[in-house]
């Protein structure tokens, strides 16, 4: 699947969209509400599965969601970096108006955190009675910080806090909650422990734990960012398949040591590929655990990406065409960069094998399950429902615009109007250039910019640009 707009299914289903007060029996079942299931792998890019178009290897795990359920060829990621990405999935804000903007690191461990103020997709889904858990890694705020993920909405944590610790695949320690849990295993250069095993266990755990009663869990893979790093067993299956290899030297001793800085890899192909094999195999044991204990018709799974693809680590996604037919990556606001796959999956309720093009964004996802599970939903969201697309019913509701900022790069914007993108670069260094501008239906590889010819576009789009922020004394726009 390489192109943009695909019709979606809209076979009729006799359900109808929740209220705003009170979850309703057409979206969830008499006895309870549905569970949730949100997966989100790192850096994974928009041609980086077969359902998608990718012709390297494949991801049958992943793509049989995708042959149960719905794919959507239009969804963005909250912006093009990790960090701010969460913070506008958790907020229901984009990052004009969320609160966390950028890769900021704290000491001794961990990002800048969101505050007490912010109430999050997990908050309002604990409130609404489910009990929730977040395995994988957070960003979001440090240990005993404002936010501690067992501060913003999750009973249980078991991950990686810091993103820079993130990095690296044989930790010498992961945090239980508040308990930080050293790993022997990997104690020195020993690599015993590969952290992705052990967080998805713990993901399956609390499925078992939990199976009575309607729980929310977070996923947010580390795979398959940056460091190329898999278990023998998996690269025994890649290895000498993606000539020519090119070594990537990385750390591998010294105080930097799993600090953050990557370590060497001799077959990064092999090793990428290998790690959307353990990717694709994890998505495919919590499905199948999902459907082992009778939970699937009153399940939903969505899964999707924070951001493009990287080139960090020796990552190479032009050799697997990563960002599919789009153009950049990572830290890019052209589509690559922010364009990311997602499937959603809730048997009996989406329609099987149907793709959306309906226009869509992190900041949705909050207001999506707000109607879901009939919360009240805040007045400072930038998010819209999806939950009519999901249900293929009429009356889903439009963005008028999408917005982007992206603070390091001397600063980056970019709008999506209707067919219309525009992409600014350099922003602090040229505050009045006049932004590129892309017409997606014609030109989804944003190769013609034809700003030239558009002046009122350009216009409309560049007061957009303006208006569609608020200063952050956090985050100032302005600064790397």
């Amino acid at each position: 699947m390489r192109t943009t707009h695909l019709l979606y299914c809209t076979g009729l289903l006799l359900l109808t969209a929740c209220q705003s007060s009170s979850p309703t029996e057409e979206t969830v079942n008499d006895e309870r509400l549905p569970n949730i299931v949100y997966i989100l792998a790192d850096d994974l890019g928009y041609g980086d599965l077969s359902c998608y178009g990718q012709q390297h290897f494949q991801t049958p795990n992943i793509d049989r969601l995708a042959t149960q359920g719905m794919l959507f060829t239009q969804h963005y990621a909250g912006t093009t970096v990790c960090a701010p990405s969460r913070s506008a999935l958790m907020s229901g804000q984009h990052t004009g108006h969320t609160f966390i903007r950028g890769n900021k690191r704290v000491e001794p461990e961990g990002q800048y955190p969101i505050p007490d103020s912010l109430y999050t997709l997990a908050e309002m889904l604990q409130n609404q009675g489910y009990t929730t858990g977040a395995f994988g890694k957070w960003g979001l705020g440090p240990v005993g910080s404002t936010g501690d993920p067992n501060r913003q909405g999750f009973n249980t944590f078991y991950g990686y806090n810091s993103q820079t610790l993130a990095h690296n695949y044989y930790p010498y320690f992961l945090w239980d909650n508040a308990t930080k849990v050293m790993l022997e295993k990997n104690a020195g250069e020993q690599t015993g422990a590969y952290a992705p095993e052990l967080i998805q266990r713990a993901a399956l755990d609390f499925i078992d734990n939990n199976k009575d009663h309607p729980f929310f869990l977070y996923v947010p893979t580390v795979i398959p960012h940056a460091e190329l790093v898999a278990p023998e067993v998996y690269m025994e299956a890649f290895r000498g398949k993606y000539a020519p290899e090119t070594p990537y030297e990385g750390v591998d001793e010294g105080e930097r040591f799993r600090k953050g800085p990557y370590g060497s890899q001799a077959e990064p192909h092999a090793a990428f590929a290998a790690m959307i094999k353990i990717l694709d195999d994890q998505v495919g044991e919590i499905h199948r655990k999902i459907e082992e204990l009778g939970l699937a018709d009153n399940t939903l799974i969505i899964f999707t990406s924070d951001n493009g693809p990287h080139v960090e680590g020796g990552a190479d996604p032009d050799f697997f065409d990563s960002n599919g037919p789009l153009k950049g990556y990572k830290r890019d606001l052209y589509e690559g960069g922010i364009r990311v796959p997602m499937i959603a999956s809730w048997p009996g309720k989406i329609t099987v094998g149907s793709r959306t093009d309906h226009i869509s964004a992190f900041w949705d996802v909050w207001p999506t399950l707000a109607e879901l599970t009939g919360a009240e939903q805040p007045k400072n969201l930038d998010g819209i429902s999806f939950l009519p697309t999901l249900l293929g019913k009429d009356g889903q509701q439009l963005h008028d615009y999408l917005y982007w900022e992206f603070h390091e790069k001397n600063g980056r914007q970019a709008v999506r109007k209707g067919n219309w993108k525009a992409v600014r670069y350099n922003v602090f260094s040229e505050p009045d250039a006049t932004p590129e501008l892309y017409n997606l239906q014609e030109d989804i590889g944003e190769e013609q910019n034809v700003a030239a010819e558009h002046p009122d576009i350009i216009a409309e789009i560049s007061k957009l640009m303006e208006t569609s922020r608020v200063p952050s004394e956090a985050f100032p726009f302005g600064q790397q």
